[in-house]
């Protein structure tokens, strides 16, 4: 029984748990039903992916969203889908729970406009099993890609800056705010950093400005300016983001333009300015001046100085030019020091003033040194001299130019000839006679006068330098020497006398003369060859070589005897043997040594008789007569000479001297007759010796005689000696040149030039000189005053080569004149004396010198007013007060606090003028006053917190003392001895007496503080006075406290209104009404504050460009303290505003300037630069963004020539310009800011086409790269040259390159560049020509290279200016192709002979098929222009016109407004310019400026003045014209009567293609309507008026198959703008079809004209003309081309027709503008014959 209760237990204990699991299972299988759609991930609930901007279409966001549940078949329990998908950025692949990104055809950018920078989006999640729905955020983060580069807000910035600003001075902080650049790129990749870069247009740059902040962008000075080098700089600024990864970075660049300013650096400089090679100094500068003596200084002033006295200052650009500082002009120094007394210089003006007669005997010249400095307190003066020339009257005697004049003249010499000043007769003797009065380059007209001689010498009358002339015949040998004086006369005064020496020059004038005429003598036979025969003797007057005889045996001789030609000693002949009885008679001639042609001679005889031989002969000498000379030099002991004798028979010989030689100077061998020297020779002792000398053989009767002359010869051995009884102390009067000193006197015993004396001063050579015999003369004007006594010391030296010397020393003592004024110890004096000093109170004791040695010096006052307050004592010079002197007295007389006058020191007695000096006497105040406050009590509240400098009060007090001097100026300070303590917390400020804290404040309420302040003058002595000031505490709660400290209220626009509201400040305060107002920042007054509100609005208009910011300090205060006249500044009721300006466009684009003028070369190509537009906008940010676009008149090809890029304003060409020379394109620029979409300015442009031919190249010395580097500079100096000739010209460059050289041009050298540039005149649009381009700038080319020398550097300068290239080439070929003229020639004549007769044939043939093809033609017209059935055409049928021809003074008469527009004629087809067009071809649009060529053509003779009239009509259309041969319009001149004019036929101008001659009779007698000629007749009217018919409108040549290119061709006829001069008459043609039954004929526009051309058709064609109802009107034709043709759509209502008159008639029409000329017929188009054929370039 237990057991099977425990088994019944154990087995309820077993359902039991079963029960329980059972249970349990259940319950968790339905909480897994709602687990579905939860997150099966911990963590947040939300899901946060990042994503990478730009990524590609289908990027995985979300790999899985880790929900939990299935969501796809089979098996689904859950099902996902997307919401709040903005833009539809997110895929959702719900299998796999995937999100993806979706960015078809668009990019996920993060940066604006798009800004997208975190997608989020819901995954709603719906349970299948339950329904429940779970959202699930998904946040996708875009992250930042660095795809964007920075941007600059401006392309360029700019900044100036004075060249005076230091280094390290931040000079630009112009990037700051959103001014600089920006990136939209997020974190790094859109923060900013700064650098600059290297800018090869600008090395310089780099190195002139840095960075000094990367971040902010803030550029300092890197190195110190100067405006005179440069300026300019233009800084590249490279802004780049801070990417992480550096090369990953992107950048921006923007140019910041540095102008330099000119600041005050440099001083002023005299003009004219020579600079000093290729530095920026002039030259010392000299002016010059030129007075008269003795004359009234108002007959002088202003004194005319040249060129006249005028500094400017070299810094020339300072800005604004108020701040450029004047310049002042002052004397420095001069000399003599004595110049102030007679000169002064305008100190504004520079006009120099003459103060008194000034003496020459005193001053003959002034040298002045001026000063020019400036008046800013920064002087750097500038220095010159003026030299002031005075002109003497006739108070000098006159002088020669020397004390002696020395002169030759030849005896042979005839009348009238000039004394020669040397030997050789070659240059005439001048002599110069001076006179001070009269300047030394004019004659001095003074007459000169000889005391001897005058019957043999003469003087010319006038002139500088006269010259002596002879009277008659002088003689040598009667006399040598002339030597008389001269004196020179003024008529007034008479010079010192001259010596003048003339020497006679011997001629040959005299013969040789012998003794006897004949002689005889007898020889022995014994006589031994070379024994002497005979001595002759010829005697000749002449010197020198005119008396020097030759002697010669001219017969009889027989060659026994021969004859010594110097001697003539006649001696046996060598070999001779003579023989007893035999005879000689000799024929000896005697001849002088002149020229051959001079030279005289004479002849004697000799008879010689030989007799035996005798052998009792004495010794004979071989010379009767012996001479020599011998040195005094000479040794003792030398033999002199050989006086050896012959005795025939051998004996001993003795010799002794008999006489002449008492001294026994001389020794003489006994035995060999050698004759010694035995003494010394002395010549000055004795000259010569004339010695006896005897032979003896001992035998009676056996001694011979014979004379021995001997002549000492001198030598230099005597020193000159001076003369010492002369007077050796001398004196002269100073002040005069030339003045005669003394004499002195040596002396040398030596002969010839040994013996001549010179003389030479030796220390004073500059003051004296000294006359060949000795006279001492002063050369300059010798001064006392500097000194009074010289010690001369005078040499004298011989003539030789090695001159003897001997010195003397002479005194000369100057003695004094009256020459000197006094002078005062100083030029200006100033003193200073105390007001109200007592009477006699001495100033100033003056003092002056007189360098006289006599002299009384007294004093006195020259001012006349000054007399009258100081008195001076005359004689020593004290200066005292006369009466008290105010200060306050003399500043109401506005004589201010100095006095200066003039005052004098005289020389009585003297002739001098007074010397002066200037005194300033400055009244110095005493302080009468003392400082006075406005109130006695001053109150004042403070915040119990204030800060330390807060201003409570202001106390003010006031001076009488007279304003500007130091009694006046009040300062302040606070009394600490009345107030400790107060003045310890509070503080009065010195200069403008605000009462602040000194401290910050934490003081109990409602406390009262007495705070004493002194106010205090700074006058001798000082003068003070006190007030009180009471500082009380403000309550807490009666201040107000803002709501912020600081408000920032949204930028205002510059537009605003006044009164625009900018926001709101507030204030609060416990029971206060709160008043605000602004207290700082608001300086010019631009806002207000409402007083109650707190409002603050707008005052006065805002100006971005001037201010861009404000920051302004409010303050709020109690109202009850405000009307207290108090105010309490603290922490609490102080704010600051800030306010941001905003930018609005206001400013229109300004251009650079109002007329771009451009050239293009023919061969340039398509797109290439042309010119450059610069358009500026003083706005900021995209508003000073500029578009360009250009204007240009339309053209019939519809082509542009010219394009402009948007952003950069460079024009560039759009067409080929080929064979287009000397036309231009004007057409206007547009440049619009806010890069196309804001305001707009317009400037023209010209643009002229030119060539090679128009071109000069200019060659210079440097590389090319230079030139281009310095391209701007050099063509404006090149401009500024042509523009002197022609105003307003512009130079353009064509080509930098190397220079080109060589026969062709062929050879490159790149060390010199060839720079070649042509020249548009503005007048007419068009290049001057070469040749005048050469003419401007080689005639300057020495100018152009002075200027082209800063800019190409030392040793730079222009070689040549020559013509292009292409110019020598052709003139190469040109001579080239004249060598085969002559076979071209022969070949064109063969050609033409063989061609005639096949020209002719062909003429012939073609005449006749043209004569009937004409008549076919006109027959199909007729039948075409008449009505069906037969009917005539009615009046209103079309009419032809005529032109008429009007006078200049006739007026133009027509319906509608007249409009005329000048077209390009290259650019119109023929028939648009024919006479119907009313063009004229051949004046106003073919001139010879579009077309300079030979066109090898006549222009068409048609005037410029005609225009339609409309002729009268018969009822088949033709012209109606009498019998008479005269036309009558119906428009005469006066109204109802016809204008009648005689026409004919013009068959030269008449269309060839017509038929005229085929019509009949009656058709004759009329003029032929147009329809039967393509163009219309032309006639000749009897007075000369060309008249021609209007071809009809025919519409054979409109192409009715194509309606489209019907519309295009009226459209563009249209644009032609076709002249019309007179409104055709209205045009209409009825229809007979049943369509248009009831249509009215359209009138043709007064400003229109339909020029249709008459074309053969198929008759299907003209069945189509015959249904048109009006032709008058253009849109009917179309209208009824479409109805007939039934073309299609493309036809409206405002579809227009055109002409097509360029084909033939068996060609298809086109319009014209499918026909395009060929370049060369474009331009060469031009006046065409009758058949319109284009005349093109042969």
């Amino acid at each position: 029984m237990r057991r099977g209760w425990w088994l019944v237990r154990w087995l309820g204990t077993g359902m039991a748990i079963l029960s329980l699991l059972t249970h349990s299972w259940g319950q968790n299988t339905e909480d897994w039903h709602y687990e579905e759609c939860k997150l099966s991930r911990p963590g947040p609930p939300a899901t946060i992916v990042t994503v990478d901007e730009e990524s590609p279409n289908g990027t995985v966001l979300v790999e899985n969203m880790q929900i939990n549940g299935r969501a796809q078949d089979p098996g689904r329990t859950i099902s996902l889908t997307l919401l709040d998908n903005f833009d539809y950025w997110v895929i959702l692949e719900p299998a796999r729970q995937r999100l993806y990104l979706n960015s078809t055809g668009r990019f996920l950018d993060r940066d604006p406009p798009n800004s997208i920078s975190t997608i989020v989006v819901q995954v709603q999640c719906t349970n299948q099993l339950v329904g429940t729905i779970i959202l699930h955020e998904v946040r996708i983060v875009v992250r930042d890609r660095n795809d964007n580069a920075p941007r600059f807000q401006q392309p360029r910035y700019y900044v100036a800056v004075n060249e005076l600003t230091p280094p390290g001075t931040t000079i630009f902080t112009g990037f700051s705010g959103n001014n600089g650049a920006t990136d939209i790129d997020d974190g790094p990749n859109g923060h900013i950093e700064y650098s600059i870069i290297y800018n090869p247009g600008d090395p310089a740059s780099n190195r002139t400005v840095a960075v000094s902040n990367s971040l902010s962008g803030n550029i300092i000075l890197a190195e110190r300016l100067n405006y005179e080098d440069r300026t300019r700089y233009l800084v590249l600024v490279q802004a780049n983001d801070r990417a992480p990864f550096p090369p990953n970075r992107l950048t921006a660049t923007a140019t910041l333009t540095v102008d330099v300013e000119d600041g005050d650096d440099l001083g002023p400089m005299f003009l004219p300015c020579v600079l000093v090679n290729n530095t920026r100094d002039c030259n010392p500068l000299t002016y010059h001046a030129a007075i008269p003596e003795f004359t009234e200084p108002s007959k002088l002033n202003p004194l005319n100085v040249t060129p006249p006295i005028r500094a400017v200052d070299m810094d020339r650009n300072i800005q604004p030019p108020s701040a450029r500082p004047n310049i002042l002009y002052y004397i420095l120094v001069g000399e003599p020091n004595t110049y102030a007394a007679y000169f002064s210089l305008n100190k504004t003006t520079a006009e120099m003033r003459v103060l008194q007669p000034i003496s020459r005997d005193l001053y003959q010249k002034f040298t002045l040194v001026i000063k020019a400095e400036q008046d800013n307190g920064h002087p750097l003066p500038a220095y010159a001299k003026v030299i002031v020339e005075i002109l003497d009257q006739n108070n000098q005697a006159p002088y020669f130019q020397f004390a002696t004049y020395q002169g030759y003249v030849s005896e042979s010499s005839p009348v009238g000839t000039t004394i020669s000043a040397s030997a050789n007769l070659t240059a005439p003797l001048g002599i110069v006679a001076l006179d001070n009065d009269i300047e030394e380059t004019k004659d001095p007209m003074v007459t000169i006068t000889l005391d001897d001689y005058t019957m043999i010498f003469s003087l010319t009358p006038t002139g500088i330098i006269r010259y002596l002339r002879l009277l008659k015949p002088v003689d040598r040998e009667t006399q040598m020497v002339y030597t008389f004086t001269m004196v020179a006369s003024d008529g007034v005064q008479q010079s010192r006398p001259v010596t003048v020496n003339i020497l006679v020059i011997d001629a040959n004038d005299n013969t040789p003369t012998f003794g006897e005429v004949s002689y005889s003598v007898e020889v022995f036979t014994n006589m031994q060859p070379g024994e002497t025969v005979l001595q002759l003797t010829a005697s000749d007057a002449d010197e020198g070589l005119n008396g020097l005889v030759t002697y010669e045996i001219l017969a009889g001789a027989q060659g026994d005897f021969i004859i010594s030609n110097r001697t003539g000693r006649i001696t046996v002949a060598p070999g001779v043997t003579l023989t007893v009885g035999r005879s000689y008679t000799l024929t000896v001639r005697a001849s002088d040594n002149a020229p051959e042609t001079q030279r005289r001679s004479s002849i004697t005889t000799v008879n010689i008789e030989v007799l035996p031989p005798n052998n009792q002969s004495p010794p004979r000498f071989p010379l009767l007569t012996y001479s020599l000379e011998v040195s005094e030099a000479m040794r003792i002991g030398a033999i002199l000479l050989n006086l050896q004798a012959i005795d025939r028979e051998n004996d001993p010989i003795r010799y002794r001297i008999l006489s002449g030689d008492s001294q026994k100077v001389f020794n003489l061998t006994e035995t060999i007759g050698l004759l010694l020297l035995d003494k010394p020779l002395d010549r000055e002792t004795t000259d010569q010796y004339r010695l006896i000398v005897t032979a003896s053989d001992g035998h009676p009767g056996g001694t011979t005689t014979t004379t021995v002359n001997i002549v000492v010869t001198d030598v230099n051995d005597n020193d000159p000696k001076f003369d010492l009884t002369i007077p050796s102390n001398f004196s002269v009067r100073e002040e005069e040149a030339n003045l005669f000193v003394g004499r002195v006197r040596a002396t040398d015993p030596d002969a010839g030039a040994n013996g001549q004396v010179r003389y030479r001063i030796v220390n004073h050579p500059d003051l004296f000189t000294i006359s060949a015999n000795g006279s001492i003369y002063t050369r300059v004007p010798l001064d006392r005053e500097s000194r009074s006594q010289y010690d001369l010391v005078v040499e004298a030296s011989d003539g030789a080569v090695d001159p003897r010397r001997t010195s003397f020393t002479v005194s000369v003592q100057v003695t004094d004149i009256d020459d000197n004024s006094p002078v005062f110890s100083q030029q200006t004096y100033v003193v200073n004396v105390p007001e109200n000093s007592p009477v006699g109170t001495v100033v100033l004791q003056l003092s002056a010198v007189d360098l006289d040695l006599f002299s009384n010096v007294t004093y006195r006052i020259k001012t006349e007013s000054a007399r009258q307050l100081f008195s001076l004592n005359p004689v020593t010079g004290v200066l005292a007060v006369l009466q008290t002197l105010d200060f306050e007295s003399l500043a109401a007389m506005n004589m201010g606090a100095s006095y200066t006058f003039q005052v004098e020191a005289v020389n009585q007695g003297g002739v001098m003028p007074p010397g002066q000096a200037t005194v300033t006497v400055h009244i110095t105040d005493m302080n009468d006053f003392s400082p006075i406050f406005k109130q006695d009590l001053y109150k004042g509240m403070v915040a119990p917190n204030a800060e330390k400098g807060t201003v409570i009060t202001t106390v003010y007090a006031e001076d009488q003392d007279p304003p500007g001097t130091p009694a006046s100026l009040v300062r302040y300070r606070v009394d600490l001895n009345r107030s400790p303590y107060s003045g310890s917390i509070f503080d009065v400020e010195a200069e403008t007496g605000r009462i602040i804290t000194k401290v910050n404040l934490n003081e109990e309420p409602s406390v009262t503080f007495n705070l004493f302040v002194i106010a205090y003058d700074n006058g001798e002595p000082v003068k003070s006075n006190s007030t009180l000031v009471e500082i009380t505490v403000l309550q807490p709660s009666r201040i107000p406290i803002f709501t912020q400290e600081e408000y920032t209220f949204p930028p205002v626009s510059e537009l605003a209104p006044i009164g625009t509201s900018v926001g709101i400040i507030l204030a609060a305060a416990i029971n206060q009404t709160i008043f605000y107002s602004i207290v700082a920042g608001n300086e010019r007054g631009h806002f207000q504050v409402n007083n109650r509100t707190g409002v603050i609005s707008t005052a006065k208009p805002l100006d971005y460009e001037n201010v861009t910011s404000y920051v302004l300090r409010v303050q709020a205060d109690s109202m009850v303290v405000v009307m207290s006249n108090l105010r309490v500044p603290s922490k609490t009721n102080t704010a600051k505003v800030f306010i941001e300006v905003l930018d609005e466009n206001d400013h229109p684009p300004v251009f650079s300037r109002k007329l771009y003028i451009g050239g293009v070369a023919e061969d340039t190509k398509i797109f290439s630069s042309v010119l450059k537009i610069v358009a500026t906008d003083k706005d900021t940010g995209n508003y000073s963004a500029m578009a360009y676009r250009l204007i240009i008149p339309p053209t019939p090809e519809g082509q542009d020539s010219f394009v402009i890029e948007t952003y950069t304003g460079i024009v560039k060409s759009a067409i080929m310009f080929r064979n287009m020379r000397r036309s231009y394109f004007k057409f206007e620029v547009i440049a619009t800011d806010d890069y196309g979409k804001g305001l707009s300015n317009s400037a023209e442009v010209v643009v002229s086409v030119v060539n090679a031919l128009d071109m000069q190249v200019v060659v210079s010395t440097v590389p090319p790269t230079l030139v281009e580097e310095k391209r701007e500079e050099l063509i404006s100096i090149l401009e500024r040259h042509v523009q002197d000739q022609i105003p307003g010209a512009k130079v353009i460059v064509e080509a930098i390159g190397p220079r080109r050289h060589g026969d062709g041009f062929e050879l490159e050298d790149y060390s010199k560049s060839d720079l070649m540039v042509y020249a548009i005149d503005p007048l007419t649009n068009r290049a001057i020509s070469r040749q005048e381009l050469f003419k401007f700038l080689d005639g300057n080319v020495l100018e152009i290279n002075k200027e082209f020398q800063p800019y190409l550097g030392e040793g730079g300068r222009i070689l040549e200016i020559r013509s292009p290239d292409i110019v020598a080439s052709v003139k190469k070929a040109a001579q080239a192709v004249g060598y085969t003229e002559g076979a071209l020639l022969a070949l064109a004549i063969i050609i033409i002979l063989c061609c005639i007769p096949a020209i002719l044939i062909v003429m012939v043939t073609y005449k006749q098929f043209k004569e009937r093809q004409a008549e076919c033609a006109k027959t199909a017209r007729i039948q075409m222009a008449l009505p069906p059935g037969g009917k005539a055409a009615p009046a209103a049928a079309p009419t032809a016109n005529l032109y008429e021809e009007l006078g200049d003074s006739s007026m133009r008469r027509g319906y509608g407004r007249q409009q005329q527009q000048l077209l390009r004629p290259s650019l119109l087809r023929p028939e648009e310019l024919s006479m119907e067009s009313g063009i004229d071809p051949g004046q106003d649009y073919y001139t010879q400026d579009y077309y300079n060529y030979d066109q090898g053509y006549d222009f068409p003779q048609y005037g410029s003045r005609r225009r339609l009239i409309s002729p009268m009509y018969d009822e088949y259309g033709e012209v109606i014209v009498e019998d008479d041969g005269y036309y009558y319009s119906p428009h005469g001149p006066e109204p109802g009567r016809k204008k009648r004019i005689k026409l004919i036929v013009d068959r030269e101008n008449e269309t060839s293609s017509t038929a005229e001659d085929s019509s009949t009779e009656t058709q004759r007698n009329r003029l032929p309507n147009s329809h039967s000629n393509i163009n219309g007749n032309i006639y000749l009217a009897q007075n000369g008026t060309i008249v021609r018919t209007r071809r009809p409108p025919h519409l054979n040549n409109l192409k009715m198959g194509s309606p489209c290119r019907l519309g295009k061709h009226f459209k563009k006829l249209e644009k032609l703008g076709v002249t019309h001069e007179e409104p055709p008459p209205v045009i209409s043609v009825e229809d007979m079809g049943n369509e248009a039954e009831n249509e009215r004929g359209t009138s043709v526009p007064s400003n229109m004209d339909i020029n249709l051309n008459t074309r053969s058709s198929s008759s299907s064609l003209g069945s189509t003309i015959k249904e048109l109802k009006s032709f008058g009107s253009k849109t009917n034709i179309a209208k009824a081309t479409i109805d007939r043709n039934s073309s299609g759509p493309c036809v409206t209502e405002q579809q227009e027709t055109s002409v097509d008159n360029h084909k033939n008639s068996r060609e298809t029409l086109e319009s014209h503008s499918d026909h395009t000329l060929s370049d060369e017929e474009e331009l060469w188009m031009g006046p065409w014959n009758n058949l319109h054929i284009p005349m093109t370039k042969l």
